[in-house]
């Protein structure tokens, strides 16, 4: 990806030399994000918020993310995989607790497993289980997983905050009190404010160096810039108001760190409302959109333009923006084309995101000018989740899909895009059970064409991770393999 030139890692002497804060003297860290988490279950939700606080600090899973995406050991300290590529047999971690104090066995492993692929789950990403035929304890640091069909993604699919080990007395109560076996425990949640959390003396691994780490909820862009300036916090994960960056990067007192995340940002079209169950209809959406305007107008530059639901820095991606290049005179001729009665008013819901809100504005401009009238609608974070995602009432919404190569999502007809094409869900399951690395290019690229020409959406950018933080302050991630805001390595300058 591009970005702006940052001193990414440039910490004046003046900086460095200061007194010491008082959250270096106690070892506390305070972490400000955009987005609040609905609940604290990240296994029966789609909100990346709740992974953004809890994933890997509190809930720990039988593999996990490093920070530069590959998959490393979790619960499971190591794993042996049959010839045939059916079975998985995992070897759990010794002396793991849960924050309750109760212990973690391979039981946990099969109730949190077969929990999440139950047909009553509420699990948002249950095709990750899917494969799962399974799953047997034979002794108690020891858990057995056969698969119906080989599964080349199968250890990545274990990593995803959706596959958390949780245990069985407390999975009922999880929305509102956390509890895994991370490197911290979960103290407190004041809605509308902050969660807290502090270090785990009993963790298993490698011990957190910090104290406390306080995560504050700061919506507003204006009020963001504000509390970083001030320094009532220490580090401002993916910032909301990118303009102030050079401001930031001009003071000694911070620095920012420009990355890469996996997140495809989208203006999603619901494919099953009229008339955007017309293929033709989508196309004139997608060619009335300008890309770049929008990634100067709402990103101010930061972002990469994309042409299907695919990041550009993975190595099998395949560039076809040109497939939906702006062109307002070939969309008002595919709307008349199609029928379509003018002005066309669809309904556009927007939640929080700064990209998503300021994004949505020059959106609506764009659509008006080939005849589309976007009805704005601007939602909190649960309403959005409520009523477009799961609900489906909406026309046009944007979001950035931020979870780990997930293009085999859109292979869901239930899905809130409700694209359904059969040819599609066939090479995703064909990629399911593709092992060879050559083979699993090409069915990447002939997906990702597929929803290039189908117009699934308007492909706008790849999101940028954007963070300030105080200088002294070490061991965050750069790039976003997932979503989190991983503290377990985080330090204060020594």
């Amino acid at each position: 990806m591009m970005f702006k030139p940052f001193r990414t890692g440039l910490v004046s002497a003046l900086a460095l030399a200061g007194a010491v804060t008082a959250a270096q003297a106690d070892g506390s860290l305070t972490v400000a994000m955009q987005l609040e988490p609905p609940h604290l279950d990240p296994t029966s939700a789609a909100a990346a918020a709740i992974d953004s606080v809890l994933y890997s600090n509190v809930y720990e899973g039988l593999t996990r993310f490093a920070s530069d995406g590959s998959i490393v050991p979790g619960l499971a300290r190591s794993w042996d995989i049959s010839e045939d590529g059916l079975t998985y047999t995992f070897h759990l971690a010794e002396g793991v607790t849960f924050h309750d104090g109760s212990a973690f066995d391979a039981e946990d492993v099969k109730f949190s497993l077969d929990r999440a692929r139950a047909d009553d789950s509420t699990n948002a990403q249950k095709g990750l289980f899917a494969a799962i035929d399974t799953v047997e304890v034979t002794d108690p640091l020891t858990v057995v997983v056969t698969l119906s069909k080989p599964t080349g993604n199968f250890l990545f699919n274990m990593a995803w905050g959706d596959a958390v080990i949780v245990a069985p007395e407390s999975a009922d109560t999880l929305q509102t009190t956390p509890n895994g076996t991370g490197a911290f425990k979960f103290a407190d949640w004041v809605q509308g404010d902050r969660i807290e959390l502090v270090k785990n003396p009993e963790y298993w691994g490698t011990p957190a160096e910090l104290d406390e780490a306080t995560f504050k909820f700061i919506s507003d862009p204006t009020a963001a810039f504000a509390a970083v300036m001030a320094e009532d916090v220490d580090v401002f994960y993916s910032f909301p108001a990118p303009e102030n960056l050079p401001q930031f990067d001009m003071d000694p007192r911070f620095k920012v760190l420009a990355g890469s995340t996996e997140g495809e940002t989208i203006l999603a079209m619901n494919n099953k409302l009229a008339p955007l169950d017309d293929v033709r209809v989508r196309e004139a959406v997608a060619h009335a959109i300008n890309r770049q305007e929008i990634i100067d107008g709402a990103m101010f530059g930061y972002g990469t333009p994309i042409g299907s639901f695919f990041p550009p820095h993975n190595p099998d991606y395949v560039d076809l923006t040109g497939l939906s290049d702006y062109d307002p005179e070939k969309s008002k001729a595919l709307l008349e084309e199609a029928g379509v009665a003018l002005p066309l008013r669809l309904k556009m819901t927007l939640p929080p995101p700064s990209y998503a809100r300021r994004g949505g504005e020059i959106i609506a401009a764009q659509l008006r000018q080939v005849g589309i009238e976007a009805q704005i609608e601007n939602v909190e974070w649960a309403q959005w989740l409520e009523t477009t995602f799961r609900g489906k009432d909406y026309g046009l919404t944007i979001v950035s899909h931020v979870e780990p190569m997930d293009i085999g999502s859109l292979a869901n007809p239930e899905y809130y895009t409700q694209y359904d094409n059969p040819d599609f869900r066939a090479v995703i399951e064909e990629l399911s059970v593709t092992a060879d690395q050559a083979a699993r290019s090409e069915l990447f690229k002939q997906a990702q064409t597929t929803l290039a020409e189908d117009y699934v959406a308007g492909f706008l950018f790849q999101m940028a991770l954007l963070t300030v933080a105080k200088a002294e302050v070490e061991g965050l991630w750069v790039n976003m393999p997932t979503p989190a805001v991983d503290l377990t390595s985080v330090h204060w300058a020594k």
